[in-house]
């Protein structure tokens, strides 16, 4: 059974790597607001290989499509920390520039 402290939101931010806000990849944008907003910890992982809504399949394997590559940023903390976070995600995204999820998780360590 798990107590109510054991919950938290976990945010997913899924984008292309080659992404940008004001010349600084959107990742790390994201990473560094999180920071500044007290969030409780951000990560950033670097996908082998995917596809996104235009349908074009991004891999390592092949040198010419592999410098965009799939990133997800996650973020985890209290769900009211996390849904306020969630505007200044969108504002770096822009329109149509990335992909927001929310689930719930339970902390175990």
């Amino acid at each position: 059974m798990t107590s109510e402290s054991d919950l938290r939101l976990r945010m997913t931010v899924y984008l292309r790597e080659s992404g940008k806000w004001h010349h600084r990849p959107v990742y790390s944008e994201i990473v560094h607001r999180a920071h500044a907003a007290g969030l409780a910890g951000a990560g950033v992982f670097r996908g082998i290989e995917g596809y996104g809504r235009h349908g074009r399949v991004h891999t390592t394997r092949l040198l010419d499509l592999a410098e965009d590559l799939p990133i997800a940023v996650v973020v985890v903390d209290e769900e009211a920390r996390v849904r306020a976070f969630v505007p200044e995600v969108r504002e770096v995204l822009g329109d149509g520039n990335g992909l927001i999820t929310l689930d719930r998780v339970e902390v175990v360590a």
